[in-house]
């Protein structure tokens, strides 16, 4: 009797070891995880580059359009304001901040360079920006007596699609890279119909 026994279970273990049923339903458990991972990693990288051109073309628009005026005031400037805003859509997840400002550079023995006037857009809402008489940097190269240059701040804090919670990436161990990507450009141009750009009411 433990013979027949002992070649049934034989028997059953080399059919069991010859039945491939299972094995595409075990690869695909395993498999569409790491491919879905693969998908939306590569779609939030995408989405990742395509916000940091448009941070670029903020400030780069907002600083070209400044520039081609001879004469500026507080509600025009924040009109443009919103217009570089409105560059970013269709990503809404945060709101790009962006900081205009006007800079002289005095024709004196040794120049100051310092704020002619600056207005600033924050999370949506219009505020002054740096004070004016206050010196900044500037490049080496754009240091020139008697010239007067605007410069275009544009920041945003990228979020990705999947925004974390504290608990949730304190329990999955992700790093606090996961809250957003800090992004940001700065451009400087000069005026081209005027040798300055007076702000009226800044």
């Amino acid at each position: 009797m433990s013979v027949y026994w002992a070649a049934g279970i034989l028997d059953h273990a080399r059919r069991l070891r010859r039945d491939r049923r299972g094995v595409a339903a075990l690869e695909f458990a395993l498999i569409v995880p790491l491919l879905l991972m693969l998908y939306f990693v590569t779609m939030e990288v995408a989405q990742a580059i395509e916000a940091n051109k448009k941070v670029g073309r903020v400030g780069s628009m907002v600083a070209d359009l400044v520039t081609q005026q001879q004469t500026m005031s507080k509600t025009e400037l924040e009109g443009i304001m919103r217009i570089g805003e409105a560059t970013l859509q269709p990503y809404n997840r945060s709101a790009p901040n962006i900081e205009i400002t006007a800079i002289e550079v005095t024709d004196e023995a040794t120049p100051k360079i310092q704020v002619v006037w600056s207005r600033k857009l924050v999370n949506g809402s219009f505020s002054a920006g740096k004070t004016v008489g206050t010196p900044v940097v500037i490049p080496p190269a754009l240091r020139i007596k008697g010239s007067f240059l605007v410069r275009a701040d544009a920041t945003l804090a990228y979020q990705p699609v999947i925004t974390w919670a504290a608990s949730a990436k304190s329990t999955l161990g992700l790093a606090s890279a996961f809250d957003s990507i800090a992004m940001s450009e700065t451009y400087y141009l000069r005026p081209r119909m005027s040798m300055t750009i007076p702000c009226s009411d800044c």
